[in-house]
C-alpha cells in the first residue's frame, strides 16, 4: 500500500471542509427546530435546545401527518408516471421513425424555455373544466408530461439501446409493448432512475401550483402546511423549521438509497451525450 503524499492529504482536507459545508445547513436546521422562535434570533446554535416538545405539538396540531401523506401520494405517483411517460416518449423519438417526428421533438424542446407563469391563468381554467380543482390531480398528471424527462430519455434511448435486439425481439414474435417493458427498460435503468430521483425532488418541493389549484386544508402538501404555521400561530419560525427538517427526510432517504444509480446515470448521460 502506497503511503500517502502531501497532495493526497490536501486533497482529503479540502474534501472534508467541503462536506462540513455541506452538511452544516441540515445540521443547523435541526439544532433550530429544538428552540424557541424568539431564541433563533440570539446568536448561532451549536447544541440542541430543550424546545422540541412544544415544537413537535405545534406543528402535529395542524394534521402535519396528513401534510406528509398527500405530499407522498403526490411525489410518488408524479415520479412513477413522469418516468414512465418520459421513457416511452423518449423511446418513440430515439428509435421510431415517423412523420413530423423533428418537429415535434423541437415542439417539446420549445416548451422547456417557457416559464410556466405564462400559462397558469389557463392551466387553472383548464383544471376547472375537468373539475380537478381542489383534487391532487393537477398535482400529478400534468407534471407527467416533462419536456426535459423526455429529451433525457431520448438522448439516453438514442445512444442506448441497440436497433439489432429490438429487431430480433420482433422477429421473435415480441408485441411493442412488451418490446417496451422487456427490453427497452432494462436498457434505460440508469437514465430511469436518475431521472424518478428528479421528479420526486420538484414534486415533493412544488408550492406554486398547489398553491393556485388547491383550497382544503385537508390536501395541502407540506409546503402548504407549513406556510400555515404563519397565519396561525403567528409565525412561530421554529415550528415551521422542524417541519422544513421532517420534510427533507423523505427526500435524504431517497438519496442515499439511489445515489449510485444517480451518479451512473449523470455519467452515461455525459459520456453518451
Amino acid at each position: 500500500m502506497r503511503q500517502r503524499s502531501l497532495a493526497d492529504w490536501i486533497g482529503l482536507a479540502v474534501m472534508l471542509v467541503i462536506s462540513l459545508a455541506a452538511f452544516y445547513p441540515f445540521y443547523s436546521m435541526m439544532i433550530m427546530s429544538t428552540y424557541e422562535s424568539n431564541e433563533l434570533y440570539t446568536g448561532i446554535k451549536l447544541l440542541p435546545g430543550s424546545y422540541l416538545g412544544e415544537n413537535l405539538k405545534t406543528l402535529f396540531s395542524i394534521d402535519f401527518l396528513a401534510f406528509y401523506k398527500n405530499s407522498l401520494i403526490v411525489a410518488l405517483s408524479t415520479t412513477v408516471l413522469g418516468v414512465l411517460v418520459s421513457a416511452a416518449a423518449g423511446f418513440a423519438f430515439g428509435k421510431y421513425e415517423f412523420r413530423f417526428k423533428k418537429t415535434l421533438f423541437v415542439m417539446v424542446l420549445v416548451t422547456m424555455m417557457i416559464p410556466m407563469q405564462f400559462g397558469i391563468v389557463a392551466f387553472v381554467l383548464e383544471m376547472r373544466w375537468l373539475g380537478w380543482l381542489n383534487t391532487l390531480l393537477p398535482l400529478i398528471i400534468p407534471p407527467a408530461a416533462n419536456a426535459f424527462g423526455v429529451f433525457w430519455m431520448t438522448q439516453f434511448a438514442r445512444s442506448t439501446i441497440p436497433g439489432e435486439v429490438l429487431e430480433s425481439a420482433r422477429i421473435d414474435g415480441c408485441g411493442e409493448t412488451g418490446l417496451f417493458f422487456k427490453i427497452v427498460l432494462p436498457f434505460l435503468r440508469p437514465a430511469f432512475v436518475t431521472l424518478g430521483l428528479l421528479f420526486f425532488l420538484w414534486s415533493w418541493n412544488s408550492f406554486f401550483v398547489p398553491l393556485i389549484v388547491l383550497s382544503k386544508d385537508s390536501l395541502y402538501t407540506i409546503p402548504l402546511g407549513i406556510r400555515g404555521l404563519a397565519g396561525q400561530f403567528r409565525a412561530d419560525n421554529a415550528a415551521q423549521v422542524l417541519g422544513l427538517t421532517l420534510g427533507t427526510i423523505p427526500v435524504l432517504v431517497f438519496f442515499s438509497i439511489f445515489s449510485k444509480n444517480l451518479i451512473e446515470g449523470l455519467a452515461s448521460s455525459a459520456v453518451k451525450g
